[in-house]
């Protein structure tokens, strides 16, 4: 189970290239907002998975929400300052 875990691990980290490509280059602002969304869900699902491997997921649990509490303000942040941006025009 440790070895799933570990690869399964490795796949994820290594598909966060993708959202930080969108981050990086992407075409509109709203890309790279729901880029960063993308990779703060996949790193938490990657933190849950470390906690997992290393038999400390209550620990680690703690961090995943303070985590995914920030992602998500800041998202919503960045969203709401880009619409009242936008209704400003």
């Amino acid at each position: 189970m440790h070895n799933i875990l570990l690869i399964t691990t490795f796949i994820l980290a290594a598909a966060l290239v993708i959202p930080f490509y969108r981050v990086a280059v992407g075409p509109t602002v709203y890309d790279r907002i729901l880029g960063a969304g993308v990779i703060g869900t996949k790193t938490i699902v990657l933190i849950s998975l470390v906690g997992f491997i290393f038999d400390r997921f209550d620990m680690f649990v703690d961090i995943v929400l303070a985590y995914a509490l920030l992602n998500f303000i800041g998202v919503v942040a960045i969203a709401k300052y880009l619409e009242r941006k936008e209704s400003q025009k």
